[in-house]
This record gives structure tokens, C-alpha cells and sequence, in this order.
């Protein structure tokens, strides 16, 4: 399939309206809180509710949970921490419903996420990766899961891969000044230190910026042959554009932000294939994954994007198993079911035992990531040597 073009907001709020409809008053109403039109990660936002839907037809037409249909509730926050608070309450409170997915943006995850602990409703992350999303806040119950990729543990083996690179002399750090890349940038300075590694330069730029030259220039002047950069798909282009106008390209390691057909668009065929990152699937799918994917793939707005839909699906079929286990869509019941799922749950991305428990609420780790590099319009998995050479002992978190 070719790489489709973003599509305007309005369309994109024609197309989505369309989750919100159908629900029965005696439904389980699930919620989506999430940016949907606004961010360069607005398509990552779409792609998770269409993977949650995918799952929940799946479940009602296997019966429901507890004798009862899903149904899913979205709201678009528009990557604005007030409105997303906003939809947070009218979700838990008008909607009445028993979870809430997402969001987009891990910035808007820490402005709301005490209303999930404190009205203990289950929230499952299904693209923000902010580190701290899932953190406690302080000794009470913590209601945030997570199935998506996180922070620190990209952050975890990019270092790793520095720390092993005998080519590698001279680190920078780089970072746009959202809190999703200050957040980042946070877990670079730590986990650099944990490895040992020295970095010689360390530069910010806005998310809206468009020439990075400056912050480049002081790269090269200090001698970085090797830049790590936490940003969104957008600007990380506008970065390696920049790095073209001085011709200057350092081996550029990036979150996977890099996925984003935002990036590749941005960027172009010509550049799209610096950076080295990780994500959770290559298009190199399993025969489960092809499966979905010939089922939802028409409705992405790129091939891209469908590792969203993978973590939106499998968010739905953990919260369905929970509420099955727990024999009950109270908040504090499926909480605990979920922290101590008795069962394996079959997912698309993979099989889940005892995917999280009371201190740990991550799905996913490092250990479940893919290598991934542009290749000619395509996201496929990259080896090395030094890539085959990395174990377990290697990653400091």
C-alpha cells in the first residue's frame, strides 16, 4: 500500500465521529481521551481507537463481557492539556464509563491522571510513552496501565547501543521543549550517566521549529558524531532537513516519534532513512498481525501507524480479560484484576502473562521493541553488529 497524505481535521472529525455513535444506555461505555486532530501525533491518536474498535467488535461478537456489549466514548482533547482535563471529567462523570484509553500526548496524561486515582477509574495507555505516566502519586492506589512503548526503556537501549558503538566518540542530547520531550531529555541525562557516557553538548528547539541549523552548528563545533533527539515525528524532520542544509549528519538515534508518516512526509524519501529508532512492530508482520491489518489497513491514514492500532486493540482485550476476572466493572475491582491477571491474554502484539502487577504497570518493555529504520517508504526491521552483540545486562534503566 502507498503512504497516504495526513488528512485535514475536518475530515478527521467526520470519520471519527462516527466511534461515539451506537451506544445503549445499557452498554459498558469505555472512553477515549486523546488528541485526534491537532498534534503531529494526531494520526497515532486515530489509529489506537480504530484498533479499539476492531477489538470491541471482536468481544461483542463473542458474547460481550459480563452478559453486556462494549461501546466506546471518544473525545478529542486536541493535544490541549484543558481540554483534555475537561473530557477526562465529562467521560468519568457524564459518560459513565468504567475505563479510559489513551491519550496521544503523555503531557496530557500527567495533567489528568489524578482524577483517574482519584475517582479509581482504570486508565490504559495505548500511545503516550512519557516515563511518568504510569508513576505512582503518592501512597494511594495508582490506576494507570499501559500498552504502548515507554520512554525509559527506548532510552534504555539507545544507550546501550551508544555505550557498545566503538565508533561512537562524541554524544549530544537533543530535545524539543514539550513535556514529552523534556521528559525524554530527563531520561537521556540519566541513563547516559548510568552507562558512563559523556555528553559534550546538550540543545532544545520548539516543536513548531523549522531550522535547527543554529543548535546544529554547536553539535559539530563541540565534535558529537553521535546525537540522541526525543521529539515528535514533525520536528525530528525538520531536524534531519537541517542537518542536510549544513551537511552535517552525525548516526542520529531518535524516539519513535521517527514512525510517524508526519516524519516521513516532512522529511522525505531522501532523508527519511537517518535516524535508527524502535517501535513495537516492523511491516514485517506475524500472520495474526496481517490478519487485522488487511481488516482495518484501509482506514489508517498509513501503514505507519497500524503499531497504534496494535496497542489500542490490545489495551481492549487486558481490560476485557480484567473485567471477566473480576466479575465486575468497578473501577477498584478491575484494577486489581489487572494488576493479577490469572490467565494469559492472547493479543496481536503478543501474548500477555501477568503482564503487569502493583508496582510494575508496563505491557511492554524493551524486550518486546523491534529496531526499525526508513527504507524506500517503509518502516523495516535494522540489524548490526553491534545491535546481535546486546543482552539483557547491557540495558541500565
Amino acid at each position: 500500500m502507498s503512504i497516504k497524505r495526513y488528512w485535514g481535521a475536518a475530515l478527521s472529525a467526520i470519520a471519527l465521529a462516527a466511534f461515539a455513535g451506537g451506544v445503549q444506555a445499557q452498554d459498558i461505555k469505555l472512553g477515549y481521551n486523546g488528541d485526534l486532530s491537532a498534534s503531529p501525533s494526531a494520526q497515532s491518536g486515530q489509529a489506537a481507537v480504530i484498533g479499539m474498535e476492531a477489538a470491541i467488535a471482536d468481544i461483542n461478537a463473542a458474547g460481550g463481557v459480563l452478559g453486556k456489549k462494549l461501546a466506546l466514548v471518544v473525545r478529542d482533547d486536541a493535544s490541549a492539556p484543558p481540554k483534555s482535563i475537561q473530557n477526562m471529567t465529562d467521560l468519568i462523570d457524564n459518560e459513565k464509563v468504567v475505563a479510559v484509553f489513551g491519550p496521544t500526548n503523555s503531557g496530557n496524561a500527567m495533567a489528568w491522571k489524578h482524577i483517574a486515582n482519584q475517582k479509581k477509574v482504570p486508565v490504559i495507555g495505548n500511545v503516550g510513552s512519557g516515563t511518568a505516566i504510569t508513576a505512582p502519586m503518592g501512597s494511594g492506589d495508582n490506576y494507570m496501565f499501559r500498552v504502548s512503548m515507554v520512554d525509559r526503556e527506548q532510552v534504555a537501549a539507545l544507550m546501550a547501543y551508544v555505550k557498545k558503538n566503538s565508533n561512537v566518540k562524541s554524544v549530544g542530547l537533543m530535545a524539543e521543549t514539550t513535556g514529552y520531550g523534556q521528559g525524554g531529555m530527563k531520561d537521556m541525562q540519566e541513563l547516559a550517566e548510568k552507562q558512563g557516557i559523556k555528553i559534550v553538548a546538550t540543545e532544545h528547539f520548539g516543536v513548531g521549529d523549522t531550522d535547527m541549523t543554529s543548535q546544529l552548528n554547536k553539535m559539530k563545533a563541540a565534535g558529537v558524531d553521535t546525537v540522541v533527539v526525543w521529539a515528535q515525528g514533525t520536528p525530528i524532520a525538520q531536524l534531519v532537513r537541517s542537518m542536510e542544509k549544513i551537511n552535517y549528519f552525525p548516526l542520529t538515534l531518535t524516539s519513535w516519534a521517527a514512525d510517524n508518516i508526519t516524519f516521513y512526509d516532512a522529511a522525505g524519501k531522501a532523508l527519511a532513512d537517518k535516524p535508527i529508532f524502535m517501535r513495537t512492530v516492523s511491516e514485517e508482520k506475524t500472520p495474526v498481525q496481517q490478519k487485522l491489518y488487511d481488516r482495518i489497513g484501509s482506514k489508517l491514514k498509513a501503514p505507519s501507524a497500524f503499531s497504534f492500532a496494535l496497542h489500542g486493540y490490545d489495551s481492549v482485550m487486558l481490560y476485557a480479560a480484567a473485567a471477566k476476572q473480576a466479575n465486575s466493572t468497578d473501577g477498584a475491582a478491575v484494577r486489581a484484576a489487572l494488576e493479577d491477571l490469572k490467565a494469559p491474554v492472547q493479543g496481536v502484539l503478543k501474548t500477555y502473562n501477568k503482564p503487569f502487577s502493583k508496582t510494575d504497570r508496563e505491557a511492554l518493555t524493551a524486550e518486546d521493541f523491534v529496531w526499525i529504520r526508513w527504507k524506500d517508504g517503509k518502516l523495516l526491521p535494522y540489524s548490526d553488529p553491534i545491535l546481535k552483540s546486546l543482552s539483557a545486562a547491557d540495558f541500565k534503566k
